[in-house]
């Protein structure tokens, strides 16, 4: 990133410009004023001026210029170019566990509780420039959708690409963070993440999710919980018509929120409820807010000085004033 702009080194003599209006209204008026007066008979012979006569207040006005621009010399203005770069001296790994079974479908987020998801993460994921990110789904079971990796375009269209019926049906909690904590356990960051996302009950999977949790604790890894439903009913998936089309039907939300409290509690992480769309980006970024990447900023200055170019039209004014007062007008006032 470059930027430039112009300085002065020694600001404080820009002070001493005010003298100019002060020198200019005393030549030009006081000082007429003191001059003596010649009282002649007829002015007849005074009355024709050449242009050099009328010209002659230049040579004052050439001294008022020329020390002007001294004085602006003297305040050294510079033109500065700044040149930044950014150095990443805290990274953060994070893996995104995302609930992927058929409750996702429900319509208490609009338009649904898994395209809601994957608006929101998306939108993280972006917020997110000096970090890796992996993503995980899980259901009846769990897979590595992507690995932890640095380039955004790959995570940002592996979310897109997040569908139900991808995997066997139900909700393995334990088996979704323990495939997410094993992409993580050979992770060199200084800081590793977990954000595990939910919208029932554990019901299925070989996995213990308070085995997962341990594993997690031991290898440092912090896990957020979200519990994603809104409090109450909702419009649940029930079955398929047949033309292979969704039936929804109203049925109570339920949340294992003691799990996932105590998941968060033993990772020191933090357990979070997302009862509707506002509420569920108000979270990502309360997430994004608490684990910040630490950037240590880099600035180069490149300094080109100005005053030089001033000093020599100084010279120059100085000069002409001279070359004229002592030819052109033969005085020594």
């Amino acid at each position: 990133m470059m930027g430039s702009n112009m300085e002065f080194t020694n600001p404080e003599f820009l002070w001493l410009l005010l003298l100019i209006p002060v020198m200019a209204v005393w030549y030009f008026f006081v000082r007429k004023k003191d001059a003596a007066d010649l009282h002649v008979p007829s002015t007849s012979g005074f009355e024709h001026k050449n242009i050099w006569s009328r010209l002659k207040p230049l040579l004052y006005a050439f001294r008022l210029l020329a020390i002007a621009l001294l004085i602006i010399a003297l305040a050294r203005p510079r033109n500065v170019e700044v040149s930044k770069r950014t150095k990443t001296t805290r990274g953060i790994d994070i893996v995104m566990a995302i609930d992927v079974s058929a409750s996702m479908l429900a319509k208490d987020l609009k338009p649904n509780r898994l395209e809601a998801l994957k608006n929101v993460a998306s939108k993280f994921v972006q917020k997110r420039p000096n970090d890796r990110i992996g993503v995980v789904v899980y259901a009846g079971e769990s897979f590595t959708q992507t690995p932890i990796t640095s380039d955004k375009t790959i995570i940002q269209n592996t979310i897109r690409k997040i569908r139900w019926g991808q995997i066997e049906d139900g909700t393995a909690i334990g088996m979704g963070l323990g495939s997410a904590v094993n992409r993580l356990k050979d992770s060199k960051a200084k800081s590793k993440v977990i954000i595990l996302l939910t919208d029932g009950v554990n019901n299925t999977g070989f996995v213990d999710p308070k085995t997962a949790t341990e594993l997690a604790k031991e290898l440092n890894i912090k896990v957020y919980t979200i519990g994603l439903g809104t409090n109450g009913t909702a419009l649940f998936p029930v079955a398929k018509d047949l033309n292979g089309k969704l039936i929804f039907r109203n049925a109570p939300v339920e949340i294992d929120e003691e799990l996932l409290k105590y998941i968060a509690a033993e990772t020191e992480g933090q357990y979070f409820r997302a009862t509707g769309n506002r509420k569920l980006e108000a979270i990502y970024d309360e997430i994004n807010k608490l684990e910040k990447t630490e950037i240590e900023e880099f600035k180069y200055y490149n300094y080109q000085e100005k005053f030089r170019p001033l000093l020599m039209m100084a010279g120059f004014l100085i000069l002409m004033e001279m070359m004229l007062r002592f030819t052109v007008y033969r005085s020594f006032i």
